[in-house]
């Protein structure tokens, strides 16, 4: 991996770019990004939509859970339309007998969190720096990214605290239910404080003027806590992590009843651990991406990345424990194995090229040996689409065949973790639905806001890289 310093005045062709247009020079970015940072549109169908999504996700959250841990992977209907408020009453009183939030409950998931925002202060690592920030007038802000020694550190403390028997891990996913009743609600006290201080502050940031949805878009772009950057912290420490040890409970519990782990699960402990692996030991590549330098800190991100993700991703965990071993046969098992690792390879290899492409121009880019550094992981001498805006758009490596196809191996990683539990209930296949629906609106957004800020550069890039996700087909 080359960490040379990139030479910003040198010609276009020595650079591999593609000039597009006629000016010789590109604007601004600062200054251009500040008003197109800072246009407003509603999104998700507006304050009716944010209200929709603010009361329905958690109702969503419960739903499932009652049908996943306590139904088998079943669903769970009326028998009628004259039935449906008996029955959304008995659902309610069921979901407050297994999941009502305990005091067990805060301490397990209170307890990691703030275990994990103590390793955020004094872990080592290297401090890297973000894009500049037209709110902050350029400034480029600074991030400790110690979430690698903080995600080794966790582990060897939570196989300490299970193995002398201080707290058996399989306490998860006892008190799974009253867990996420905790998680779901931290995420709305974090996101209330984080509304009221910016407002307090007078600082909002893209705000509509409407409560309800400025609540659930966020108004807050960078909040921190002396050196902790809440939005990376939250997207980067506590989903994925949280996961992991979900899918760990579940295989620990299942050796507990059978003498033994199953292959499939034993592949969702491994699915989970790569994925927060990966999260982990590249996070000063996330400070490019849109959802630090773009999104802003609101409900919607702090509800899944704190409640969300870690517990509706993990229903295959959860089924696969509740309906014993699934004899699929060694076939069934390797093709899901390879779908997993070969999705992994190119979600891992893809995310790699793109961010650190950004970070050597931004002379941000480390050579690290966090485990495990994939081959592909780094462009040499990258082609790219420069653009009169000033940045310049990947058309290398993985990116000159798509737009998105971190965005393919992803899917193709959420398709294994859904077959690895065969088709006796849809509850293992949520995760794909979901996250499909979520990342093809995400590239409408993303199109969107890029046509806005590059305009025909834009229309040129989409010309030389037509297809979004599988080349050739969409």
């Amino acid at each position: 991996m080359s960490s040379a310093t990139p030479p910003s005045d040198a010609p276009a062709d020595e650079r591999q770019g593609l000039q597009t247009g006629a000016s010789p020079r590109p604007r601004d970015d600062v200054a251009f990004d500040d008003v197109t940072d800072s246009n407003f549109v509603y999104e998700f169908g507006g304050p009716v939509g944010a209200a929709s999504m603010i009361v329905g996700f958690p109702l969503l959250m419960a739903y499932q859970f009652l049908c996943v841990y306590d139904n088998g992977g079943r669903f769970l209907l009326p028998s009628g339309l004259g039935n449906v408020l008996p029955w959304a009453g008995r659902m309610a009183a069921r979901y407050w007998e297994i999941a009502a939030p305990t005091w067990a409950g805060a301490r397990i998931y209170l307890g990691f969190t703030f275990f994990m925002v103590g390793l955020a202060y004094v872990c080592p690592g290297p401090v890297m720096h973000g894009y500049k920030l037209p709110s902050l007038g350029g400034q480029r802000l600074a991030y400790h990214c110690n979430a690698l020694w903080s995600w080794w550190a966790v582990q060897a403390a939570a196989l300490a605290l299970h193995f002398s028997g201080l707290f058996r891990l399989t306490q998860v996913i006892d008190n799974l239910g009253p867990i996420m009743s905790v998680a779901m609600l931290w995420s709305f006290f974090l996101a209330g404080a984080v509304y009221a201080v910016t407002a307090a502050r007078g600082e909002k940031h893209r705000a509509s003027g409407n409560v309800v949805y400025d609540f659930f878009m966020g108004v807050c772009l960078n909040p921190r806590i002396g050196t902790l950057d809440l939005k990376l912290f939250t997207e980067l420490r506590i989903p994925w992590p949280v996961l992991y040890f979900i899918s760990l409970s579940c295989a620990l519990k299942q050796y507990e009843q059978l003498g033994y782990v199953t292959p499939e699960s034993a592949f969702m402990v491994l699915a989970h651990w790569l994925y927060a692996n990966a999260c982990n030991k590249g996070e000063e590549c996330v400070i490019t991406s849109w959802d630090i330098f773009y999104e802003l800190e609101s409900w919607y991100l702090l509800f899944w990345n704190l409640a969300g993700v870690p517990f509706s991703y993990c229903y295959t965990s959860i089924y696969l424990l509740k309906n014993g071993p699934m004899r699929f046969g060694l076939g069934w098992n390797i093709l899901c194995y390879t779908l997993l690792l070969a999705g992994y390879f190119f979600w891992d290899t893809g995310n790699a090229q793109r961010n650190r492409f950004r970070m050597f121009w931004n002379n941000t880019l480390i050579k690290r040996n966090a485990f495990p550094q994939l081959p592909m992981s780094f462009i040499e001498n990258a082609k790219f689409l420069q653009t009169r805006h000033g940045n310049k758009l990947l058309i290398d490596g993985w990116y000159a065949y798509a737009r998105k196809p971190h965005y393919t191996a992803d899917l193709v990683m959420a398709l294994s973790w859904g077959l690895i539990s065969g088709f006796g209930s849809f509850f293992p296949y949520f995760y794909l639905t979901f996250f499909l629906i979520v990342l093809v609106h995400r590239v409408g957004r993303d199109d969107a806001r890029c046509a806005r800020k590059y305009g025909a550069d834009w229309d040129e890039y989409m010309r030389v890289v037509p297809w979004k996700f599988i080349p050739y087909v969409f």
